[in-house]
């Protein structure tokens, strides 16, 4: 069912997740369910529990085509929890990103350009990736949620940092 996305100034957003411990349950399997329901009715890419207010390590991404970033390479749809992950180099880009907890506005981002990530999927599978470009980025936002950060927080420079139709008045990307 879809759920409420908890917005920025809900200090349930603000904590670390905590670690999941019991895999393949239904209580999961729930939530997970709740998850995708919540990303596909608002066109997201990715959702991190946190956002519905289950503080708990948990996300899921994955694109094939999304309006809201029309230029995206297709990220295979992923659950992934208590992941790890690790830059494989210190080469960073910035890009521009929207959150669902954030709606309307979008930044310029700063992540890792290559990472591995690793963790389990929702049967307790292991999983390990290596990834660049717009899918490490969508891991990179999903998981910081986890730990308490949403995206302005890591903005350089503020001033690349507002609603979307203001920057961007001749986009035809949907606002969140």
């Amino acid at each position: 069912m879809k759920k409420d996305v908890l917005r920025m100034g809900d200090a349930r957003l603000l904590r670390r997740a905590e670690e999941v411990h019991s895999f393949d349950t239904p209580e999961l399997h729930a939530l997970l369910a709740d998850m995708r329901a919540t990303m596909q009715a608002l066109e997201g890419v990715g959702l991190a529990a946190p956002q519905i207010g289950v503080n708990q390590r948990v996300v899921i991404f994955g694109v094939l085509h999304n309006p809201r970033y029309p230029d995206a390479e297709p990220v295979p749809e992923t659950v992934l929890l208590n992941p790890v992950i690790t830059p494989l180099s210190s080469d960073t880009e910035e890009d521009w990103e929207g959150c669902l907890s954030l709606p309307g506005l979008r930044g310029l981002v700063p992540r890792f350009k290559t990472i591995r990530y690793q963790g389990c999927d929702e049967y307790g599978a292991l999983i390990d990736r290596t990834v660049s470009g717009f899918h490490a980025r969508v891991v990179q936002h999903e998981c910081d949620h986890l730990d308490g950060i949403l995206y302005p927080m890591r903005i350089r420079d503020l001033r690349q940092f507002g609603f979307s139709e203001v920057l961007f008045p001749d986009s035809n990307v949907p606002e969140e």
